[in-house]
């Protein structure tokens, strides 16, 4: 199976200001989502990309250079309108402070399954459209790169807590207890039977034992009973 590696965009202007940028354009990258942003990039270098998929928002475009551009071969680049930031319809561009103060904010973070966002679109109908374009994109990486390919999709903060969810087999309403910071790493891979969370919300630490091994096959679908012995065990990350 393939290994995918979701990574939320740098910290905005918007996220500093507590705004809730949305798909409001010409939202950027502040001087530390930019340090963010080219951290990670530096942290995924030793991992060789299939491909990156991104939403075609500017910080996602921004942070997808940042990693790309350190790649030794870089890859090839998809903008991808299904991983683009929820539509917040008229809660766009509010201060989050102010948010709280709605009624539907409770539901946001209590019932998100019931929430829809005035003028936009449901949770539900945003997880539908991520996490079937994730899951298509790790089909059609797999099926043009082998089972130990790696690749990226550089996406935003509640897209990445409902595919995490998805991934673990949580109920919606439980998403809101997964972490997304920005420029944050997330690992899963796509078995026949059942994903595999491998990390979330990562800051740091050595992704070497990701990149694939020549020859070999790609990681193991099965669990490990007991827990197995774990990625530095193996060459690849296999366990």
């Amino acid at each position: 199976m393939a290994t995918l590696i979701l990574v939320r965009h740098g910290r905005t202007t918007a996220n500093a200001s507590g705004v809730l940028a949305g798909r409001t354009p010409g939202v950027l990258l502040d001087e530390t989502g930019e340090e963010q942003a080219a951290r990670t990039g530096e942290r995924l270098a030793v991992v060789p990309l299939a491909a990156i998929v991104l939403s075609p928002l500017e910080r996602c475009r921004q942070t997808t250079e940042e990693i790309r551009r350190r790649q030794a071969s870089p890859p090839e680049v998809t903008v991808e309108e299904a991983i683009s930031e929820c539509d917040y319809g008229d809660w766009q561009g509010r201060s989050l402070v102010d948010l709280a103060g709605e009624d539907m904010w409770e539901t946001v973070q209590r019932h998100p399954s019931a929430a829809a966002f005035p003028g936009g679109e449901s949770i539900h109908a945003m997880q539908s459209r991520s996490v079937a374009a994730v899951r298509a994109h790790d089909a059609a990486v797999e099926a043009a790169h082998g089972t130990g390919a790696v690749w990226a999709a550089v996406s935003h903060g509640d897209i990445i807590k409902a595919v995490v969810a998805d991934a673990y087999g949580m109920h919606l309403d439980l998403f809101q207890r997964v972490q997304a910071d920005p420029a944050s790493v997330t690992i899963i891979r796509y078995g026949r039977s059942r994903p595999h969370v491998i990390s979330v919300n990562t800051h740091a630490g050595d992704l070497a034992w990701l990149a694939p091994t020549p020859g070999a096959d790609g990681p193991e679908e099965d669990a490990a009973i007991g827990g197995g012995a774990g990625p530095a065990a193996t060459p690849g990350g296999r366990s």
